[in-house]
């Protein structure tokens, strides 16, 4: 993992990686009102909703605006407070979010200086790295942030108006793609919205995604749980790691501001939650790793620790659409958050999806070039990422002692193994240019 992890592939990286946002945070914006049902009507831009405010659904809402259509936000939670503590925004993410004219803004908030790398409990390097020798390879550095400051960013990038809390949608009808007289159509308690296009970005247990593929099986338990949390300034230097032990992993890394996120990861039986409190778990399991691993369990507040069991798609979905609806994210393709992408994941279907919707013939519609463009590359990584996981949550000693005397000779060869597992990820770069010199209209 790398520093995202949660529920469905998990804080992304051990990070609850729902695109909605599953919150009831009292942050929020419009609570949906029926009239917005006219919005956009005919004769007017052609109508776009998506379901579900978290980064994906946020993504996509920014970048369908820029292209032309009329945008609407349903979230079901009360506010845009995301579940999870930090994201790790790789450069395939980066440029993605050059699309909107984000991706320096987030770059600016890189905070990886000197080394890092894979450790062992007892604190031996196996395999180290650092941040030039990423941005050498990939044209860019990892960044770490808190999920709301990237929520907060994406949403202050839409007109008032276009996100509406508190408004769970179900998809009542997909529509018919090429058929102006059968827009699809989503209900909330509130009322009804029809649209031309509709986005799923209602995550891992989305909704929507049982609406379309209802013979799915749909998200399965991976074999291993998560926690997470935030703690302040430790007062002196660490190099940020991820430390591989038996059946355990744990990795430190700072934000910009000096917060220090960290995540453990254990193979548990699912549903499993420790009676005396989730640090007294992290003790038991961590509190014998190597510096400074003690000391930020120490320092952890007890009530904001976050544990999640880890769930992904394992039989991928025939498709990421069906009439006029598109699924995006953990809706799609949840995945272990080993790679830390499912939230860059995310961010790239939002900006392809709206390369390929083009608002000139939202009748037509791109959703099968989507699919052809997003379903093969995410399935590859979504495997990958089950393999990685396969090998950092080992339990057999000799096969341990064997990975670790592997990677630290892979090390010594070439460029880091955790540089390497980006291969093919970091390096993609979005089909269209930049939308940023376009004014985001209502």
């Amino acid at each position: 993992m790398t520093a995202e992890p949660g529920e469905s592939a998990v804080p992304d990286e051990l990070t609850d990686s729902t695109d909605s946002t599953g919150s009831t945070g009292s942050t929020g914006r419009t609570p949906a009102r029926p009239e917005a049902r006219t919005a956009g009507g005919r004769g007017r831009r052609p109508r776009a909703v998506v379901v579900g405010g978290g980064i994906g659904g946020l993504t996509a809402a920014v970048a369908l605006g820029l292209r032309g259509w009329h945008v609407t936000v349903l979230e079901r939670a009360a506010g845009l407070k995301p579940v999870g503590s930090g994201i790790s925004l790789a450069p395939n993410a980066q440029r993605a979010l050059d699309v909107i004219g984000l991706g320096e803004e987030i770059r600016s908030l890189a905070a990886w200086e000197g080394e890092g790398g894979l450790r062992t409990p007892g604190g031996r390097w196996l395999s180290r790295s650092d941040a030039k020798a990423a941005a050498e390879r990939f044209g860019g550095s990892l960044v770490l942030l808190h999920r709301a400051t990237l929520i907060d960013k994406l949403a202050s990038r839409l007109p008032d108006g276009v996100v509406h809390t508190a408004s769970a949608a179900a998809l009542a009808d997909p529509g018919v793609a090429g058929d102006p007289a059968r827009p699809a159509r989503v209900t909330t308690p509130e009322g009804a919205f029809e649209a031309e296009l509709v986005v799923g970005a209602d995550g891992i247990r989305s909704a929507v995604r049982t609406a379309l593929f209802p013979a799915h099986p749909g998200a399965v338990y991976a074999g291993f749980t998560t926690w997470r949390l935030l703690v302040p300034p430790l007062g002196r230097p660490f190099a940020q790691h991820e430390t591989w032990g038996r059946g355990r992993i744990w990795g430190t890394h700072p934000f910009a501001d000096g917060t220090v996120y960290a995540y453990g990861a254990a193979v548990a039986p699912a549903g499993e939650h420790a009676p005396d409190g989730e640090k007294a778990a992290l003790l038991r399991r961590f509190g014998d790793w190597h510096d400074p691993i003690p000391a930020i369990i120490d320092a952890a507040a007890p009530g904001e620790i976050l544990r999640h069991d880890v769930h992904h798609i394992a039989e991928p979905l025939p498709a990421f659409h069906r009439g006029r609806v598109a699924l995006l994210g953990d809706a799609a393709h949840a995945m272990p958050p080993t790679l830390g992408q499912g939230g860059n994941q995310a961010i790239e279907d939002a900006v392809v999806l709206a390369h390929h919707a083009d608002p000139a013939q939202p009748d037509a519609l791109g959703l099968p070039a989507y699919t052809a463009a997003r379903r093969p590359r995410t399935t590859a990584i979504a495997r990958k990422a089950v393999a990685v996981g396969r090998v950092n949550m080992l339990g057999n000693r000799t096969a341990m002692a064997l990975r670790n005397t592997l990677i630290a000779a892979l090390d010594r060869t070439g460029p880091a193994v955790m540089l390497r597992g980006f291969d093919e990820i970091a390096d993609w770069r979005p089909p269209q240019r930049p939308y940023a010199a376009q004014t985001q209209r209502v």
